[in-house]
């Protein structure tokens, strides 16, 4: 699949650098068109999502809310009785969905699609050229006729002033969705999504896992409720969180106690040092405090640009600031909204401005045109796949009124709707929509409760078409589903 090594500039007309799902959907997209595209990869193709994100995660808490779908009806709650998980036979279907963290199956999507792919480090080396370094140290340089696209992601981020924290050898989200054994104790730093969606796997697999959040609540980009719901149910689940807690330092000491730090591999335990002073001794800690572009190494500074910065774009992913409409930025690089399925829609918009401007068509950005990712801002939705899941699309109720329009919210208890008690007893929920008052259409909904995610699109169809409510309340929902909720909460937008 990858050419020989040549001191010859090897002439495309379009470089993709970095073959995640972002990556891999602008290069479908170009080499569709016709338009010869080469990849550039340095490490496994299918990028951060298929091997040490969204797929393992979700691997591994899948089973949690079976296991909890199965104890909430009578009847299956007999069937299944009080066992937990089988932890080897969860790490092993997630070891199959990540392929063994082997790529064979992505390159030979590559070869199919006639998609190019050079292994090795791309970076800028002015306009339309990107030098690859091999694993070997050998350098290629490819010149692209038509655009280059920068579709690198993102990385973890770890706070660079806590004593003793590269000694811990803390996880960040890829040791944490790939451990291949589950740590007795697990201290989980962050209460964003990384943080409480692998609390709930790893509590679900025998952890004894204690959350540590420096602020008040959980989730802070989401309604305030959703963080609550989540927090109740992980304490449900026997996870020790701990709001306003701060970690001062770190020290990883070997199982004989020695300190110092002991060899990776060894057996080991940390203790973490609280802002209170509180003491806590955990085998392992994972720190999901953030993420961080991956541009300090891809050679920005050849272009004007500072290395390690997010790529500002337009809504074509166009990147702003280099001349000449050739270089483009799509998925977390940029900013916009870090979730894989955003980025692949970036990726359509993107291939799809290449490919108009190689054949000299002018694009369409108009919101909502052909060659715009308005729903970055507009509609892009999300789901938690804790117990409850909690998914949400476009403005809370917070963000639409910093926006400055004049809105209102409209709750609904979803355990209150027929469908909800007969998916669980006792079923425990909310949903909120954003009205907005002056245009009559939703620009924001959120739901929480076990299933909610299959809600989600319908939601996120109303907010993106800006469907009018007069028209929403001809859209009618099954009987009895969850899917009722929305007659309550239309009822209350029409007042």
């Amino acid at each position: 699949m990858t050419t020989p090594q040549s001191t010859a500039p090897e002439e495309y007309d379009v470089i993709v650098v970095g073959a995640g799902p972002t990556g891999e959907n602008v290069a479908d997209r170009t080499a569709a068109a016709g338009l010869r595209t080469v990849i550039v990869e340095s490490e496994l193709v299918g990028g951060e999502c298929s091997y040490w994100a969204c797929m393992p995660s979700k691997a591994l808490l899948r089973p949690v809310a079976a296991l909890a779908d199965a104890r909430a009806v009578a009847g299956s709650r007999e069937a299944v009785g009080g066992g937990a998980l089988d932890p080897a036979a969860v790490l092993a279907r997630r070891d199959s969905f990540t392929s063994h963290w082997q790529d064979d199956g992505q390159v030979q999507w590559l070869r199919d699609t006639g998609i190019e792919l050079v292994r090795g480090h791309g970076r800028l080396a002015g306009e339309r050229q990107v030098t690859v370094e091999s694993e070997d140290g050998g350098e290629r340089l490819l010149v692209a006729r038509h655009a280059v696209a920068i579709c690198t992601g993102s990385r973890p981020v770890l706070p660079k002033d806590v004593p003793g924290l590269a000694e811990a050898r803390p996880w960040t989200n890829r040791e944490a969705t790939g451990s291949p054994t589950v740590p007795r104790r697990l201290a989980v730093v962050g209460g964003g999504v990384v943080g409480v969606e692998l609390a709930t796997a790893w509590r679900a697999l025998g952890s004894q896992v204690t959350l540590l959040v420096r602020g008040g609540g959980l989730l802070p980009r989401m309604e305030p409720f959703a963080g609550e719901l989540v927090a109740d149910g992980l304490r449900t689940a026997g996870v020790d969180v701990r709001f306003g807690s701060e970690v001062a330092s770190l020290e990883r000491r070997a199982a004989d106690g020695t300190s110092g730090g002991a060899t990776e591999g060894a057996s080991s335990e940390v203790t973490l040092v609280l802002g209170d002073g509180q003491r806590l001794t955990v085998d392992e800690v994972l720190y999901a405090t953030g993420r961080a572009p991956r541009t300090a190494d891809v050679g920005l500074e050849q272009v004007g640009l500072h290395p390690g910065d997010w790529l500002d774009v337009d809504d074509s992913c166009t990147v702003l600031g280099v001349e000449g409409d050739w270089l483009y930025a799509a998925g977390d690089v940029n900013h916009r909204a870090l979730l894989t399925h955003q980025g692949k829609y970036q990726a359509r918009i993107t291939g799809a401005a290449i490919v108009a401007r190689a054949e000299g068509r002018p694009l369409d950005t108009a919101r909502w045109g052909a060659h715009a990712a308005s729903a970055d801002s507009a509609g892009a939705p999300q789901v938690v796949f804790t117990h409850p899941e909690v998914a949400a699309v476009g403005l809370t109720l917070d963000a639409a009124e910093r926006a400055g329009l004049r809105v209102k919210a409209i709750d609904q208890d979803l355990g209150a709707v027929a469908g909800a008690s007969l998916y669980g007893d006792d079923y425990k929920g909310r949903a909120r929509v954003v009205f907005d008052l002056d245009r009559g259409v939703l620009v924001g909904a959120s739901f929480v409760g076990p299933g909610v995610s299959e809600l989600l699109h319908s939601a996120t169809v109303a907010v993106v078409g800006e469907v009018p409510i007069d028209r929403l309340w001809h859209a009618v929902p099954a009987y009895p589903t969850i899917s009722e909720v929305w007659l309550r909460l239309l009822e209350g937008c029409r007042g």
